[in-house]
């Protein structure tokens, strides 16, 4: 092989030469010579600069939240308070060291989720075609691309008839590029139509996209979730600067220290803040995207985790997901063709027993002595499936050397070929009825001895995919969740309501029409058509342009839309939609729009994905309502006592203390147990600003009454009025935790996770330590710490009542607020429905104006005529 091959020749070479230099042949290579090249040119990839570990790690030690742990700390050892010194300290080192942790936990497990999305590619390998991973290929490998594959690498297309590329990617161009014989193709471009085979002769980096292009690192789109946690953060950091501001102006006047005052309030600030909540909310969304991922669902955008857990109509494929997808051949419908086994195998002769196609397995699969029926016969040129000619074609030579044209596909096309008329129109109509009525699909296979002029029609084939045995059950559960099941499928309407009516779909199948595909360029939308998309329970004769009006109706509507695809041309729709799924089975391009991908058939995986997803959502309220309580505690209790009492009501040493206990319990919220919401979940700012905020004011008021009774009533030492706080402060913010991370009394199901609960027994085991023997504070009697939590415990069941009469105020107000909502709309739809076709008619006029405005140009000659006057 020749290593120096000139890459940006390679176009202008023959195929031959190009072979030759790179030492392969239309067979493909070996497995030892894949293994050597291997070694040679590394793997088919573009190499990722990461950053090293500890580069990664010195970052947790630089930034705004890093330099005031650290100005604390030099404060500290200035004032010659060691201790506080070296508290301060370690709590810069194990921030850094959890933040870090986080950071790594949540950038493994989207490693993992990349390495199950690595592209796959065909490849004929010591005489066998088979599929590789993408990363495996090596230059002199031949490879197979057909509709819907992201080209792996650089290839010279040797074999085929034609391959459209869309190569908008790499050079703009808006319209798909066909390509022949003696063309290259570059990797990542994507084969809209066609099948061809190709030579590999650059990977990786030498590839026209490894030169042309650099590879950026960009972050993943923020959610709405992700965008109103932060904006809340930023809030609680201003109110938290605000507030130190104004004590340490009143506390200077008042003539306190100001290194000591400095020192203490950057602590404060440190402490109050929710340094954790990106990094938290990060990692619960990667684990989650993790433990999807054992579901046999893959999360490519981490964002979609917050759509899917709102997800409330589903818009399913038929065939593979409500279906099995085991085609079997029924009764054969007879025309021109003297048998059964006639038409099988001009069927047989027009599919690619290497494409895998379920359909083309299912009819290979009726044919009698298959090898023995095709050995005569060569197939010269094949034109595969696609969407728009809805049938495969292929030119075949008889052993004779005699050439004819073969062709199945959908009754409706072949018919057309054919020119059915009459009885024969009739009967091939009654055949694909009565099919369909039955639940089966039907092939129409025709022949053309003549080149395609005159087609003979031989006679149907009727194949039949049962629903899947989980189907049923699975859609009953999905409704439980308030989830709405559309099936979406291109069959005929009657095969449609037949599958439909059997899963308990409901049998309102509604056929699209060109008002759909008006929507899809956009168009507008009739009332009437709305409403008819929404009642409907599904959709038949579908194309792909017409999923992406279903979805784009239904989001106009209000409704968050789940739409399941697998073909190249279903890439619009799947990114229209707030959750795009690529079933199991589809091609790369679907796959690389979907924020969703399957790696199992069947609704069942849907269902399970969209449960988790809820429960990572649940995760991610109950945190950010536990945070911005405890913030809100924390930071009042400490300026109000300040302020009022000219007295610290805790030290730095306990403050930062605080700090570190309160972050071990949150690093395990990930794994907590939640309940499954039974409708979609949304996110509620109001409901979180308010319960959060509540729940903050009784925070603070139990323990500013606690302060004031250790303090005026038992008039306690002030150093063991700091104990009882900092134990008050443990304890009452990990018993919230309890009662935030639930909607309903804490006492009752789902129970903590062992992780979360095992985090807060130790957590309270040294907090408690700590203030009964003293360490690093002055100590309590055993008494007094048992009251404090007897205490505690007595305003946990307030606090939970209190979260009880919340959440039923919140969902009263909702209901009421829906209501409302309905009936203004149920009373301004007769005015939007006379404006729409107002502004349709006008839309209509203008269009009439312009069309006899533009002939009249014609008419005279390039200037429009002139009115009469008079």
């Amino acid at each position: 092989m020749d290593e120096n091959i000139d890459i940006s020749q390679v176009e202008k070479l023959v195929t031959e030469d190009v072979f030759k230099q790179l030492g392969s042949s239309d067979k493909g290579l070996s497995t030892t010579e894949i293994k050597q090249r291997l070694e040679r040119f590394g793997p088919n990839a573009l190499d990722e600069k990461e950053t090293p570990l500890w580069r990664r790690l010195v970052t947790y030690f630089w930034g705004p939240i890093p330099w005031m742990i650290e100005v604390a700390a030099i404060l500290s050892a200035a004032n010659s308070d060691w201790k506080s010194f070296s508290v301060i300290f370690a709590m810069l080192v194990i921030n850094g060291g959890i933040g870090f942790w986080e950071e790594k936990g949540a950038s493994d497990a989207l490693k993992a989720l990349k390495n199950q999305l690595a592209l796959k590619a065909r490849a004929l390998r010591d005489g066998q075609w088979g599929e590789v991973d993408a990363a495996e290929l090596v230059p002199g490998d031949v490879v197979r691309v057909r509709l819907g594959d992201i080209l792996p690498a650089d290839v010279k297309l040797f074999d085929g008839d034609y391959l459209a590329v869309d190569q908008s990617a790499l050079t703009g161009e808006s319209l798909p590029v066909n390509k022949k014989a003696g063309d290259v193709a570059y990797s990542g471009t994507i084969a809209k139509q066609g099948e061809m085979a190709g030579l590999v002769y650059a990977t990786g980096g030498r590839t026209f996209f490894g030169r042309t292009a650099s590879l950026v690192q960009r972050a993943a789109p923020v959610s709405h979730f992700q965008k109103a946690v932060l904006s809340i953060g930023n809030f609680l950091i201003f109110l938290a600067i605000a507030l130190s501001i104004l004590l340490i102006v009143v506390e200077l006047i008042r003539g306190l220290s100001f290194l000591e005052l400095i020192a203490f309030v950057l602590v404060v600030v440190v402490a109050s803040i929710p340094v954790a909540m990106p990094a938290v909310l990060s990692v619960s969304m990667a684990l989650g995207a993790l433990s999807l991922s054992k579901l046999k669902a893959i999360v490519s955008k981490l964002t979609a985790i917050e759509e899917m857990a709102g997800v409330d109509i589903l818009c399913s494929d038929k065939t593979g997901t409500l279906t099995q997808n085991k085609l079997t051949l029924g009764d054969t419908a007879l025309f021109s063709a003297r048998d059964v086994q006639e038409v099988i195998l001009a069927a047989s002769l027009a599919s690619k027993a290497e494409d895998a196609d379920a359909i083309d397995t299912a009819v290979l699969n009726g044919l009698q002595n298959k090898d023995e029926q095709l050995k005569g016969f060569r197939q010269n040129k094949f034109v595969p499936f696609d969407p728009v000619s809805k049938r495969t074609e292929a030119i075949i030579q008889s052993a004779e050397g005699k050439t004819f044209r073969v062709t199945k596909g959908a009754p409706q096309v072949i018919m057309g070929l054919a020119k059915l008329v009459g009885d024969d129109q009739n009967k091939a109509d009654k055949v694909v009825m009565d099919a369909a009525a039955k639940g089966f699909r039907t092939l129409g296979v025709a022949r053309s001895e003549d080149d395609g002029a005159h087609w003979t029609f031989l006679g149907i084939l009727p194949l039949f995919d049962p629903p899947r045995v989980d189907s049923k059950a699975t859609i009953m559960e999905a409704q439980a969740h308030g989830i709405e099941v559309k099936m979406v499928t291109g069959d005929h309407q009657a095969i449609a309501s037949e599958i439909a009516g059997q899963l308990n779909l409901g049998t309102h199948i509604v056929p699209v029409d060109q008002s759909l595909s008006k929507v899809a360029e956009g168009g507008v939308v009739s009332p009437a058509l709305g409403d008819s998309i929404e009642r409907a329970d599904g959709f038949a004769q579908v194309y792909p342009e017409h999923k992406y009006a279903i979805v784009k109706v239904l989001q106009d509507r209000g409704h968050i839309v789940a739409m399941t695809g697998d073909g190249v041309n279903d890439a619009p729709a799947l990114k229209q939609a707030d959750v795009g799924i690529a079933v199991s089975g589809a091609t790369d391009a679907a796959r690389s729009a979907a924020a969703l991908i399957l790696t199992a058939p069947g609704l069942n995986v849907i269902v399970r994905a969209v449960e988790e997803a809820r429960r990572i959502f649940e995760r991610m309220m109950s945190y950010t309502v536990y945070r911005i309580a405890m913030t809100l505690d924390i930071l009042f209790f400490v300026v109000v006592a300040m302020l009022l009492f000219n007295s610290y009501p805790l030290t730095a040493i306990m403050v930062v203390l605080l700090s570190l206990l309160d972050d071990i319990p949150i690093m395990t919220i990930a794994w907590d147990n939640t309940t499954v919401q039974k409708k979609p979940v949304h996110w509620e700012m109001s409901r979180v600003l308010g319960l959060s905020s509540v729940m903050g004011a009784l925070a603070f008021g139990g323990t500013f009454i606690l302060y004031l009774l250790v303090r005026f009533l038992y008039h306690m030492p002030v150093g063991q009025v700091q104990t009882v706080m900092f134990l008050q402060l443990i304890a009452g913010g990990h018993l919230m935790l309890f009662l935030t991370r639930v909607r309903g009394p804490f006492w009752r199901p789902p129970y903590p996770a062992l992780p979360l609960l095992a985090a807060i027994l130790i957590t309270q085991i040294i907090g408690v330590a700590m203030a009964g023997f003293g360490w690093l504070m002055p100590a309590l009697s055993w008494s007094v710490v048992g009251l404090v939590w007897v205490y505690n415990i007595i305003w946990m069941l307030v606090a939970d009542f209190t979260k009880l009469g919340v959440h039923r105020l919140m969902d009263s107000q909702a209901v009421h607020q829906s209501r409302f909502l309905r009936t203004v709309n149920a009373s301004l739809h007769p005015a939007i429905t006379q404006f729409q076709h107002e502004e349709a008619a006008a839309h209509r006029d203008i269009r009439r104006a312009f069309a006899i405005f533009k002939h009249d140009v014609h008419q005279t000659g390039g200037h429009p005529r002139r009115p009469r006057s008079g």
